[in-house]
């Protein structure tokens, strides 16, 4: 049975966090025949399409009001990721969510996205991406308009970064 990785230094989902292609972590994955699950394969609830740069998060309750990614300005600069993810959704009939966790699954059969979710409704949508088919075309039409853009705002806050990575 293949083992799994999960740390937040995963792939995050189209072009939000694509860290584990440059630094070794998709590799050695596929090289030793270890599972992958992406941490926060909708960014936080970002690349579902319902938030932007109006959304105000609980200071107190909500650990993404320390997220410089979802920094109002942060986030309208980044609607761009969003606004490819509705495109392709509107053309297949689904939600930018659908589409996200469509572009993990359809990377590596060993690539495992679970987003985490306390509504059933959420679920719901969550689980028809399974039926969302992204062709080869798709794939690549999104990679070329991922690759074109600039991410902004670090993932996480310092705070949150060091107690997964101290170093």
């Amino acid at each position: 049975m293949p083992y799994s990785l999960s740390r937040p230094s995963s792939l995050n989902t189209p072009s939000f966090c694509r860290d584990p292609e440059h630094n070794g972590v998709l590799a050695a994955c596929e090289e030793l025949g270890i599972g992958f699950v992406p941490w926060a394969p909708l960014g936080e609830g970002y690349l579902t399409g319902k938030m932007d740069q109006n959304t105000k998060f609980d200071t107190k309750t909500d650990f993404r009001a320390t997220f410089p990614r979802m920094f109002p300005e942060n986030m309208a600069a980044n609607m761009p990721v969003v606004d490819i993810l509705r495109t392709v959704a509107t053309a297949k009939n689904a939600t930018p969510a659908q589409v996200a966790l469509a572009w993990l699954l359809a990377q590596k059969p060993w690539i495992v996205p679970i987003p985490g979710t306390r509504r059933v409704d959420h679920l719901t949508e969550n689980l028809g991406a399974l039926d969302i088919k992204l062709t080869r075309g798709d794939l690549l039409a999104m990679e070329e308009a991922f690759s074109k853009l600039k991410v902004h705002g670090e993932r996480m806050s310092d705070m949150h970064m060091r107690q997964i990575d101290p170093n």
